[in-house]
């Protein structure tokens, strides 16, 4: 038998009132879906659909992913199931796609993820099982809950690391222009708008340098450790601190299917309650201030690459609606201070741009595929 595999899209297209660098991501991304719904039809997928992510109607509450995806299973009924984001894998290649389309039309539970620790695009076969799906908050932890909760064998796809790469913020798409294969269309995007990562070339040349040291901070793997390693001349000071961040939730992870569904009180103390973020750069600058990070990390080293989304977790709490906006992070990302209102990240981001060292801020993306990257050139 046949099975009819289904490809989803989350994407928010862009609109006018969104912020310049909000809406132009909303734009790259929707540009990005069309080259990956194109590559998956290719590959076999027989039906696909976009929608909003996390939205329901204009006036109403945003839902979780997790609520999300269990009533578009619910509606449409998909035998095979692939979902992705729209700024999701861009790097991905069309022997990807083939295997992604072939684990989803497969008859056992099984499904493909690019990483089962924070999924970015996964094929689930059966997909019927996802109408039981409890408010997961993203994406990211849905290959935990197939496999904790759901009885799923979940894999990964080759290239992990190439994989990981995503458009979460203007300053990836500088990244994804720097990649070999990537189109011609993203590499004018990044020219025209200035998306490269800021002091670029002078991180270059620390790196080349084995009398420097380099700060790494954040969600970086043991991948990205080892790459350092062979491929830099400097000293590398690897602070990874609060990976998973995203995918570690109590609703996936927090019991096993053999002791009853998770629910989302179960981070109570006494319970196995998960940790609140925190990041020993984030403890430096909570005692000095934001505007003291240049002077903090120049303690520490010759210059940076920081991934702000840990800094900003571990002031703000894990819940990324509580920290300062879309616009804000990612003006941040490239140090453009004055486009940032709020104050806290202002001064962070003011304390970079000036600094005498150079300091990179960004997301997942800069500290983890775009190290590669940003300093092979």
């Amino acid at each position: 038998m046949v099975v009819e595999v289904t490809l989803l899209v989350t994407h928010d297209p862009p609109t006018a009132e969104q912020p310049p660098l909000t809406r132009l991501l909303a734009e790259a991304r929707q540009r990005l879906a069309g080259d990956q719904e194109r590559r998956f039809r290719t590959a076999g997928v027989a039906r696909v659909l976009r929608r909003p992510g996390r939205t329901t109607s204009v006036g109403a509450p945003a839902i979780t992913f997790g609520e999300f995806l269990a009533s578009v299973t619910a509606s449409e009924r998909p035998a095979g199931l692939i979902v992705m984001g729209s700024g999701a894998v861009p790097r991905l290649t069309q022997g990807d796609a083939q295997r992604l389309v072939a684990t989803a039309a497969s008859e056992g539970r099984r499904a493909l993820t690019n990483n089962r620790y924070s999924s970015d695009v996964i094929a689930v076969a059966r997909a019927a099982s996802l109408r039981d799906l409890p408010p997961l908050p993203s994406d990211n932890a849905l290959p935990r809950w197939l496999e904790e909760h759901a009885g799923y064998l979940v894999h990964d796809l080759p290239g992990r690391e190439r994989l990981a790469l995503d458009l979460d913020s203007p300053m990836d798409i500088g990244l994804w222009a720097l990649a070999r294969g990537a189109p011609a269309w993203a590499r004018e995007l990044s020219r025209r708008h200035n998306l490269s990562v800021p002091r670029s070339g002078e991180l270059r040349a620390l790196a080349r340098d084995p009398r420097r040291e380099l700060l790494v901070f954040g969600r970086a793997g043991s991948q990205t450790l080892r790459w350092l390693e062979r491929n830099v001349r400097c000293r590398v000071r690897f602070l990874a601190e609060e990976r998973g961040l995203r995918a570690s939730s109590p609703l996936a992870i927090g019991r096993s299917a053999h002791h009853g569904p998770a629910r989302a009180d179960d981070g109570a103390p006494g319970n196995g309650a998960l940790r609140p973020p925190r990041a020993t750069l984030g403890r430096l600058i909570e005692s000095r201030g934001p505007g003291a990070l240049a002077a903090t990390i120049a303690d520490l080293a010759d210059g940076a690459i920081v991934d702000t989304r840990v800094l900003m977790a571990d002031r703000f709490g894990g819940d990324e609606a509580g920290w300062p906006t879309p616009e804000d992070r990612y003006a941040s990302d490239l140090l453009r201070g004055d486009r940032v209102d709020d104050p806290w990240l202002r001064a962070l981001t003011q304390s970079a741009a000036s600094a005498h060292i150079p300091i990179a801020l960004g997301a997942h993306t800069l500290i983890g595929p775009g190290i590669p990257l940003l300093l092979a050139h």
